[in-house]
């Protein structure tokens, strides 16, 4: 009876929680279907410690946690510098007309371009919108590392999308200066 309870509670959690997962998977990754795989090996990872995890306190961010490392992981293996040389090697299609729609999807190729750890602390400061130190937290770093982090790739993501002549990418600038960033 109590496992029949635990799987139920898990079936709500990832029922309730899947989108925005498979959301935040995609912002990382850039592939929906790689999206689904970091999910899925998430949600598993998360199945397996359910009996203790269900009485965590943020839940939500122990299963971004667990996603987050577990993309992290798989960007140091052999098969994911395999596919993203392949991938570079692509040549891209001729890019349309500028509309809000194309926009976004330049965004998107230029936070996929970003290295793995500064793609990371972009979506969680951003996309997430988590603190500094709640960012350090999910990733297993310093707040230095997450400071610099974002900065790179903030800078990065300015470099490459003013190459294509975009509009101001404001939104993406931290309300307040970051503590310790160089302006």
């Amino acid at each position: 009876m109590a496992k029949q309870t635990r799987d139920a509670e898990f079936t709500a959690f990832v029922a309730a929680r899947a989108p925005w997962l498979r959301k935040v998977a995609y912002l990382l990754c850039g592939d929906w279907h790689r999206a689904d795989d970091l999910v899925q090996e998430s949600v598993t990872k998360l199945y397996v410690r359910w009996g203790r995890l269900s009485r965590l306190e943020n839940l939500d961010g122990y299963a971004r946690t667990v996603l987050v490392n577990t993309f992290l992981a798989e960007q140091r293996s052999p098969w994911a510098r395999w596919t993203a040389r392949r991938r570079a090697e692509e040549v891209p299609e001729a890019a349309a007309a500028l509309t809000d729609l194309d926009a976004s999807v330049d965004l998107r190729s230029a936070l996929a371009a970003l290295p793995p750890r500064q793609r990371a602390t972009v979506v969680l400061r951003y996309f997430c919108d988590l603190t500094v130190e709640q960012t350090a937290a999910a990733m297993g770093c310093s707040t230095g590392n997450v400071k610099s982090q974002t900065s790179r790739g903030l800078d990065a993501l300015r470099r490459r999308l003013d190459q294509r002549n975009l509009p101001d990418l404001s939104d993406l600038r931290p309300t307040a200066p970051v503590e310790g960033a160089v302006s």
